[in-house]
């Protein structure tokens, strides 16, 4: 039985083991292949919405793979159903986490206490600490709408490029977002490979930071020099009442909550390492994913609701509103557990279990590989994950806490692999900054690529010791 060193406790998606084949290897495989194709024509060429798209994804598989289609349905449905009662609540909590520090003043605080104290050099580094900061808890599109604002302040007062000072804030923003849980796609890859969330959390951090560096104020000098843009000058901040905003210490200290629960939680199960005692007990119980959160939350209304100046229904306007923007992507991450399972219950993964073993190839590799081949196909760093993880299950068995970890943060850094035109990202940061199509690509789609190959090298270099 799976203990609350993994994810799998809070949300048991039964990828624990090998499931043997229901057909021919070469079947299984050609099942796999024309799902996957299915699902970047139907989300690329058809524009049907990923969930419609995993959904008919998953019954491919499972029809081409010869199975029954009531054990497909199945499949698919018992994958959904597990997968939101886990993931969903977490996607839920982080949500309504962030949009209170956004409307208490918190993620300005954040921004102003830093940017301010940074010299006209170390701008850019200022930045791509507010991007991380800001990107621990929010989503990649509310962290960028929310940091516009300051990119275009910082670059007219500093008479820069706004690309010098907005590309490391979209590195912090874009590795938080492939690399550190609670966001969707590496929670949901660390809950289909059982990996541990500590251990995972702490080693994405350890590969984000050298990841940020290069990509952001690294890379982002260097585009800041072969494309220039000016921040546009018509353009005024929106007036907010600084006098209730939580202080710095306190915002700070708000949103490292979560992670430092999370985080004790991995050390004290290292130390102790002793299931029954007390001191553990309790360690797993607040360090899970969901009460570490659902924490955060409860304390959020406080320092970052009641605090400020916010009434009682005010805060519980704010908490609500956080969460009709998230549906979408619960929906895509529930089917995407159906598609999963329906891939497991095949023996897909044992299938590629066999394959790699017997070819030699890194696993680490492998997964990432995938992972990027997904995301140029459909755009979605989501279901880039998703899909690759999916594949991962089987050659995850038998490996260490470290090794799985390693394995989630070689998807999550193929996940971000080159936005291009098929992503709605690429067009958010294209309208956002006033670029050109080939400014963009030149830019923006070098970062994300520099920051998917730089994820990967420092992931292979921690592989060594691990």
């Amino acid at each position: 039985m799976p203990t609350l060193t993994t994810l799998s406790a809070p949300m048991p998606l039964a990828t624990g083991s090998l499931v043997d084949p229901v057909a021919p290897g070469w079947q299984l495989v050609v099942a796999a292949l024309v799902a996957i194709a299915l699902l970047v024509v139907l989300i690329t060429v058809a524009k049907l919405h990923p969930f419609l798209a995993l959904i008919l994804g998953g019954l491919t598989v499972g029809i081409i793979a010869g199975e029954n289609v009531n054990d497909v349905l199945a499949s698919f449905t018992t994958g959904l159903g597990t997968t939101t009662a886990g993931v969903g609540a977490l996607i839920a909590l982080g949500a309504m986490f962030a949009i209170l520090l956004a409307d208490s003043g918190g993620a300005d605080q954040i921004v102003d206490t830093i940017v301010g104290r940074a010299s006209g050099r170390m701008l850019p580094w200022a930045m791509a600490a507010v991007g991380a900061i800001i990107g621990l808890p929010m989503f990649f599109e509310i962290g960028l709408v929310l940091l516009m604002p300051v990119i275009y302040l910082v670059a007219r007062r500093a008479q820069v490029s706004l690309i010098t000072v907005g590309i490391p804030a979209l590195a912090g923003l874009s590795a938080m977002h492939g690399f550190v849980p609670p966001h969707p796609g590496p929670v949901t890859a660390i809950g289909y490979l059982e990996a541990d969330l500590g251990v995972t959390l702490g080693l994405g951090l350890l590969v984000a930071i050298p990841t940020i560096i290069v990509a952001g104020p690294l890379f982002g000098t260097l585009a800041g020099r072969w494309v220039v843009v000016e921040a546009p000058t018509t353009w005024e901040a929106e007036d907010r009442d600084i006098s209730r905003r939580p202080s710095f210490g306190v915002t700070i200290a708000t949103v490292m909550l979560p992670i430092v629960l999370m985080l004790g939680k991995a050390i004290v199960d290292i130390v102790i390492n002793d299931p029954e005692d007390p001191i553990q007990q309790v360690g797993d119980v607040i360090g899970a994913p969901f009460v570490a959160l659902l924490v955060a939350v409860l304390v959020a209304m406080f320092t970052f609701g009641y605090a400020t100046g916010m009434d009682k229904a005010t805060v519980s306007d704010t908490v609500g509103k956080s969460l009709p923007p998230i549906a979408g992507i619960l929906l895509i991450v529930a089917a995407g557990g159906g598609f999963k399972q329906v891939l497991v219950d095949t023996g897909i993964g044992t299938v590629l279990a066999d394959w790699a073993k017997d070819a030699n190839i890194s696993v680490l590799l492998l997964a990432w590989v995938l992972a990027v081949l997904i995301r140029l196909a459909t755009g979605s760093a989501t279901v880039a994950t998703i899909t690759a993880s999916s594949l991962m299950i089987g050659l995850v068995e038998g490996m260490s806490t470290g090794e799985t970890s390693l394995v989630v943060l070689a998807v999550g850094a193929g996940s971000v692999f080159f936005s291009h035109v098929n992503d709605a990202g690429f067009w958010l940061v294209k309208e956002y900054f006033g670029m050109s199509v080939g400014q963009t690509i030149k830019t923006w789609s070098l970062m994300e690529t520099v920051l998917s190959v730089t994820g990967l090298v420092v992931v292979l270099f921690l592989g060594i010791f691990i």
